[in-house]
């Protein structure tokens, strides 16, 4: 079942979302070649508790870290750890947060030193498709608005779009109804409705769409072991049209 927000729940989560804007945007600041994984979650941890928020991915389902870091082929759910980050690296962080009881959950994808033209284009092409697919999660519009605007720009500059994963609800719950994929028909999925708050987040690869969880049952990488990128706000549909909730 799809719960609808009231304005004052979707403030709370703005709040939660906020506390993730700003430490997207410190990781932007800090992170550098030489650092591992692990110590770049412990600052991230560290600054969203500071920041009088409650890390949601500490724990959740199991999951070790407080940030999904994953590094050029992997997708998503990359696991902290002594992973060095590399000049040349792209590495997508995905980060969540609960204040009094809401969630957010955001991801941005960064460039590490100088990167190739081909991980640049892939990171303009993923945002692209995430923005312009915002702008369809309006009122009256069908979900499958949104995710066939993802696929329809990333299929044009011939990347592959995940389809083993996808967007989702947000609210009392880190993952709920609806999901949100990244591909479909436009006529697809239930009608947009003032109140529902989802996660839009493109996983785009340079190749083939398809990918792998590895043994630690977290880390999904490219299947052809090419880059990914990875971009991902809270929006909430509002009488005004999308209201991004996961800016600083």
């Amino acid at each position: 079942m799809i719960k609808l927000k009231t304005k004052d729940e979707i403030e709370i989560m703005r709040r939660a979302g906020a506390v993730l804007g700003r430490t997207l945007d410190m990781v932007g600041e800090i992170i550098h070649p030489g650092m591992t994984t692990l110590e770049l979650d412990t600052l991230i941890e560290n600054f969203i508790r500071s920041d009088g928020a409650i890390p949601a991915f500490k724990g959740h389902q199991g999951f070790p870290g407080s940030a999904c870091i994953s590094i050029n082929e992997e997708v998503v759910h990359g696991i902290p750890g002594p992973r060095k980050i590399k000049d040349g690296d792209i590495v997508s962080v995905d980060v969540g947060s609960i204040i009094e009881g809401f969630y957010g959950d955001t991801a941005r994808t960064f460039a590490v030193g100088e990167i190739s033209d081909e991980k640049r284009n892939l990171m303009d092409c993923t945002l692209k498709s995430l923005m312009s697919a915002i702008d369809k999660a309006r009122d009256g519009n069908r979900l499958g608005q949104v995710s066939a605007t993802v696929q329809k720009i990333v299929e044009a500059q011939g990347y592959g779009v995940v389809r083993r994963l996808v967007g989702h609800g947000v609210g009392r719950e880190l993952w709920e109804e609806p999901q949100v994929p990244n591909f479909g028909s436009p006529t697809d999925g239930p009608l947009l409705k003032v109140g529902m708050v989802i996660a839009i987040e493109p996983m785009v690869n340079v190749g083939t769409y398809e990918v792998i969880t590895m043994n630690d049952g977290w880390t999904t990488v490219t299947a052809d072991g090419q880059p990914s990128a990875h971009f991902e706000h809270t929006v909430a549909i509002t009488e005004n049209g999308p209201d991004i909730l996961t800016l600083a």
